[in-house]
């Protein structure tokens, strides 16, 4: 094996456990703790709910993951994740998150060096694979945090993501 294949290799399992071991279970615990009126909460006009906030995952992890890096058509339409206000359940908003995170993880983990290292036009940038698997990590991980952050200030409780774990 080369030390190129051997980064990829790493690269692409830390993405997967960042996405699917962290911070997917942990938005969908959220979901399943908030009543459906919840989940559409927003503090104020220029704050999104719980609800927009996993819409608005889907759209970006399928603009830049499955149409960006897996080469499949861009549908997204943007501005609709944030001006949806209810009407969607919660369980249909977790199906569409898992079935979005299932339908990408095939890209992820097939993705060659070449192509982590191939620049590609999404949405209005320039992105490299890398900077991709990059961007929605981060991003994913960011709204997780906005996710979580909302549910605790609702519920008043933790969310015992690390419960079980000793942490120094």
């Amino acid at each position: 094996m080369t030390v190129e294949h051997n980064l990829r290799d790493a690269l692409i399992q830390d993405i997967i456990v960042r996405l699917y071991d962290e911070s997917l279970p942990r938005i969908l615990k959220c979901l399943d703790r908030l009543s459906e009126e919840q989940i559409w909460w927003r503090p104020n006009a220029s704050s999104n709910s719980v609800g927009n906030l996993v819409l608005h995952l889907c759209g970006n992890v399928n603009q830049w993951i499955y149409s960006g890096l897996g080469g499949h058509p861009d549908t997204r339409e943007r501005q609709t994740e944030f001006d949806t206000q209810d009407g969607i359940p919660k369980s249909e908003l977790a199906d569409r998150l898992t079935t979005t995170m299932l339908r990408i993880k095939p890209v992820i983990q097939e993705v060659t060096t070449e192509e982590l290292l191939r620049v590609r036009p999404v949405q209005t940038f320039e992105a490299s694979g890398t900077s991709i698997l990059v961007h929605v990590t981060e991003h994913f991980s960011y709204h997780t945090g906005q996710i979580a952050y909302i549910t605790k200030m609702i519920l008043d409780q933790p969310m015992g993501f690390y419960d079980g774990i000793p942490l120094a």
